[in-house]
């Protein structure tokens, strides 16, 4: 069963989405605030596959507190933040904290249920891959993609990333020197229906040079392409 938590202190809001993705066919787990999120996350022992947060919650845990609190225990669970149209900051925040990404409010339900799904996909890929002992790797310089662990090497040392970063590096591997458009790379990583802004790339690709770059400032891997996108060289 596919597994969501909703972590949303506004009752009408949560019980809409809740009916919505259940309707969509997920097992759904419900959180007032942050604190009993991650109650609801560690009694489920880290089973949950998406967690849909709202930025805003009261206690001594938000939306963004969850949102790292469950990115440094799993790099593969699912992470959307609901967000108001003014939380323009908060959005880069979340995203930057690992989210994988944000729904801004109001939304509807087809829109919800679209990204969630695209979300879930990723992740029960991610899965399928470990089960069925996948081992293929790609090599790029310095670097090993492997695409079984989902994990990335750089000179022998693993570099955590989430799911959304290693999509984005497993592309990067697969067109080596390739300059890559934002909305392909959009369209690839978060899927053909995504109504979402292409900023959120952006957001990754820095996220990324943090992770992978010797100087992140002046990246010799992850290079824009002014006007187009990103490509990358080994």
């Amino acid at each position: 069963m596919k597994k969501i938590l909703v972590a949303e202190d506004e009752q009408a809001i949560r019980e809409f989405v809740v009916i919505n993705l259940r309707r969509a066919g997920y097992d759904t787990y419900e959180a007032s605030n942050g604190e009993e999120a991650v109650e609801v996350y560690e009694r489920e022992k880290g089973e949950i596959d998406v967690a849909v947060l709202d930025i805003m919650m009261p206690g001594s845990m938000d939306g963004l507190a969850v949102c790292r609190y469950l990115r440094e225990k799993s790099g593969s669970i699912g992470i959307i933040m609901l967000t108001a149209k003014t939380q323009e900051m908060d959005k880069v925040s979340g995203l930057m904290m690992g989210a994988d990404d944000y729904v801004t409010k109001p939304f509807s339900p087809s829109e919800l249920v679209a990204r969630v799904d695209a979300v879930y996909r990723r992740v029960a890929l991610a899965q399928v891959r470990t089960e069925n002992d996948f081992r293929e790797e790609i090599t790029a310089g310095d670097f090993v993609l492997n695409l079984r662990s989902r994990t990335l090497l750089k000179r022998g040392s693993p570099i955590e990333l989430t799911q959304v970063e290693f999509q984005i590096m497993e592309y990067f591997f697969s067109n080596p020197g390739a300059a890559l458009d934002r909305t392909d790379i959009l369209k690839h990583v978060w899927g053909e229906s995504y109504y979402g802004e292409e900023k959120i790339v952006d957001v990754n690709i820095r996220r990324l040079r943090m992770k992978i770059e010797d100087e992140p400032s002046n990246p010799r891997h992850i290079i824009t392409v002014w006007g187009l996108g990103y490509k990358w060289e080994a």
